[in-house]
């Protein structure tokens, strides 16, 4: 049976990603241990909390080298701050590296400083619309609606890894795909049915 590793670097909710793939019959452990990580058929980089933060704790952990090479062998999908991760760079509090997975930049949403002036951080349910294909997407409809909760988006230089997007006031990235590697802004943990056919998804790509 595939088995899926939730990276542990030291933010992240872990235990409810570990619980949606657990309750769609999916293998998964959580642990910072690469030789067990590396055993894994895919891996998941959760992520809640700040950008400077997150990178310098991969960094201490030897992790970023790690999912670079994991990465050319094996599914990884990023969630909420996980995937702003993929990322070249951010702007959050101050500039800082990324994996660079996906070229572009993680910025501050704009929809606090429009006319009606949305609520920053963003939270709430959202509908999705689909800019490309992805097998993460399959069977998901264009209008599906995904939890989100963040103050910062990513800016895909290049249309082909932009998978889809969300309206705040503005155009959000809320999915990204470059070969193996996924990311969804939003919490498909905390985001009922969908979330859990779109976890289901990352599994049959496994």
């Amino acid at each position: 049976m595939k088995t899926v590793g939730i990276i542990d670097y030291g933010m992240g909710n872990l235990h409810s990603v570990e619980n949606a793939f657990r309750y769609i019959g999916i293998n998964t452990f959580i642990s910072n241990d690469k030789s067990e990580l590396s055993k894994a058929d895919g891996l998941i980089l959760p992520g809640v909390g700040a950008f400077p933060d997150a990178i310098e704790l991969l960094k201490k952990l030897s992790f970023p080298e790690f999912i670079n090479a994991q990465a050319k062998e094996k599914p990884l999908l990023g969630i909420c701050l996980g995937m702003q991760l993929l990322f070249e760079k951010s702007y959050e509090f101050k500039e800082s590296k990324g994996l660079g997975f996906i070229n572009g930049e993680v910025v501050r949403l704009k929809a606090g400083q429009t006319e009606k002036k949305y609520k920053i951080p963003h939270i709430g349910y959202n509908s999705i619309r689909k800019i490309n294909d992805s097998p993460l997407l399959n069977g998901i409809d264009d209008g599906t609606y995904f939890y989100f909760v963040h103050s910062y988006m990513g800016q895909c230089r290049e249309k082909k890894q932009l998978t889809a997007v969300t309206d705040y006031g503005e155009e959000i990235t809320a999915v990204v795909c470059e070969g193996n590697v996924f990311g969804t802004q939003f919490h498909p943990e905390k985001s009922g049915e969908a979330g859990l056919d779109l976890l289901s998804n990352f599994g049959k790509i496994l």
